[in-house]
């Protein structure tokens, strides 16, 4: 009769010891299957992020059609230098719609708002040239510890040009130029200047 109970109790200890067993591997088998089944790879290091583009802004052209404004900026190396690959560029920003930057199309550069640009040894810069003002001939530099000017004569003076407004009638073939007024100051007394061509 002793041995029945023993047996019993012999028994039920077998039992839990079993339970706390499984439950410890069922444990153990979730926590390993959280795991990776291999080692992680390692980081791959960040590419280094390209510098920020560089500008300064020489001069911008407003237009009797809409807001809308064309900026010229000249662009810049990391030491502060005209980038020679690419000194000035051009650009919309569309005031007259929700201020976003756009490219200028292949008409708009043709016909009104494009430059040709060319290294001259002669000024230490650039010399620029409009499609709008072929006549009006633009040296982009920089002065040494200065910012960059675009500088063209104004009313028969040497002057910091700074806007031009364009009065154009759009046609079939594109914007066309009927006047245009200059605006800047005087390179030597720093007064405004102001005159209005009209293209040939």
């Amino acid at each position: 009769m002793e041995g029945g109970p023993i047996k019993k109790t012999i028994g039920w200890f077998v039992v839990m010891a079993l339970l706390v067993v499984s439950f410890s591997f069922v444990g153990w088998a979730m926590q390993e299957a959280k795991k990776p089944s291999s080692a992680p790879a390692p980081k791959k290091a960040a590419a280094p992020t390209a510098a920020r583009e560089k500008t300064q802004s020489l001069f911008i052209i407003e237009r009797s059609k809409n807001a809308n404004v064309v900026h010229y900026d000249a662009r810049l190396t990391s030491d502060g230098k005209l980038d020679t690959r690419e000194p000035v560029i051009v650009y919309w920003v569309l005031l007259a719609e929700d201020g976003r930057r756009k490219k200028l199309s292949w008409i708009e550069k043709k016909k009104a708002y494009g430059f040709t640009i060319k290294p001259d040894l002669s000024v230490n810069g650039y010399k620029m040239t409009l499609v709008a003002a072929p006549e009006h001939q633009i040296t982009v530099k920089k002065e040494k510890n200065g910012p960059v000017r675009a500088e063209t004569i104004i009313g028969g003076r040497p002057s910091v040009l700074e806007k031009m407004y364009i009065d154009a009638s759009e046609g079939l073939t594109g914007p066309k130029v009927k006047y245009i007024d200059l605006y800047g100051k005087d390179l030597q007394t720093g007064e405004k200047r102001r005159e209005k061509i009209v293209p040939k």
